[in-house]
């Protein structure tokens, strides 16, 4: 198979879709591997490094396209990289589709088989493919909520740890899984004061006993989620529910609660975010004041640690870029129903049933899917 990997396009973004590493094993497997100049060099990988393992270095993106059978991303296609979508092309990226519907009718005029990261399954019902890059949102959310607490970037001014004779600000996280561990690990290791919301009372029986109790734990009701976030300095939004839009856990009305120069951090922009205020910013401008509140909502927040991202990314996408290389898209699909629960657009149609709802599109299941 001709795998095709283009420089990543979106604002700020810099990781690649195939370390050096990854495209030696995939060399290695007997497939071709058309790097497009300069793809890697934002995560520390260079041209050459490339093609020392055989892979071939592309002048651009539209010869990438061309030339390949699968394309392999990191971000959703921008409408450009859409338009050289062809029904024999096999996507595999992160789509995060519910909050995008141009991007999801793009998709389906392509006629290409589009395969997301963020709803391959494991055995556990776990994601495994969104896993790190929520591991590594959810630390680096208590590092930008602690920059913008300071007032010097219009916060109000607290060290999130404090100091002796001073208390440490208080931090409350939305959602206990992947990210939000990570992030009330990351939280209490600063000596923050760290509350945690879930629905589930089996993780916040893991997060307590992880913790021995230093980090609080609470029932998510809205009832408790208003009176917590009223009283926050920091609120981090990880939220998710798998290949649908967040739920808005906090309301604009909420803001005039909250204490002027209070900071709201939202993972989970990317499925359109859990703040009702809540849009999407960049590296560039990641920060927006709303009724005296601090918004971070950069959509891709690992891109800004791309050597650290790339690597984490590829650890585990790799073994599912080389089963569809070596077996073919469908039958890789056919064969692990992991990986097929990654369909989201084929033939046409809108494949996974969350997405459709949430963008009103018909669902639909291409014939040749057994799994």
């Amino acid at each position: 198979m001709k795998i095709g990997v283009p420089k990543e396009i979106k604002v700020q973004e810099y990781r690649v879709g195939l370390t050096p590493e990854s495209a030696a094993e995939l060399v290695r497997a007997g497939h071709t591997v058309l790097v497009e100049t300069g793809a890697g060099v934002g995560s520390g990988a260079k041209d050459e490094a490339y093609t020392r393992v055989g892979a071939t270095i592309v002048s651009d993106a539209a010869s990438v396209f061309e030339a390949a059978d699968m394309i392999v991303k990191v971000k959703e296609p921008q409408p450009v990289e859409c338009a050289m979508l062809r029904p024999h092309h096999t996507l595999f990226t992160y789509l995060h589709l519910a909050a995008d519907k141009p991007q999801a009718e793009a998709l389906m005029a392509s006629g290409a088989i589009c395969i997301a990261y963020e709803t391959v399954t494991n055995r556990a019902g776990r994601l495994p493919l969104l896993q790190p890059m929520s591991q590594v949102a959810g630390r680096m959310s208590i590092n930008v909520g602690a920059y913008a607490l300071m007032r010097t970037r219009r916060g109000r001014g607290l060290l999130l740890g404090g100091v002796p004779g001073v208390p440490p600000a208080k931090v409350v996280i939305l959602g206990g899984g992947v990210a939000g561990g990570h992030a009330a690990e990351m939280a209490h290791g600063a000596r923050a004061d760290v509350t945690v919301f879930d629905r589930s009372m089996p993780r916040l029986e893991e997060i307590d006993v992880q913790f021995a109790g230093a980090v609080h734990t609470v029932y998510a009701t809205q009832a408790a989620i208003d009176a917590a976030v009223i009283e926050a300095d920091l609120v981090i939004g990880a939220v998710l529910i798998p290949g649908a839009s967040a739920p808005r856990l906090v309301t604009r009305a909420m803001l005039k609660e909250m204490k002027p120069g209070s900071v709201l951090v939202d993972i989970s922009i990317d499925q359109g975010g859990c703040f009702e205020t809540s849009r999407p910013t960049t590296h560039d401008d990641p920060i927006y004041e709303v009724d005296g509140v601090l918004h971070y909502c950069v959509a891709n927040m690992p891109g800004a640690v791309p050597r650290t991202s790339a690597y984490a990314l590829n650890n585990v996408t790799l073994p599912f870029a080389l089963d569809i290389a070596n077996k073919g898209t469908r039958e890789a699909l056919n064969a692990d129903p992991h990986l097929a629960a990654g369909l989201n657009v084929a033939d046409g149609m809108i494949t996974h049933a969350a997405v459709a709802r949430d963008l009103d599109l018909p669902y639909g299941r291409p014939d040749w899917l057994t799994a």
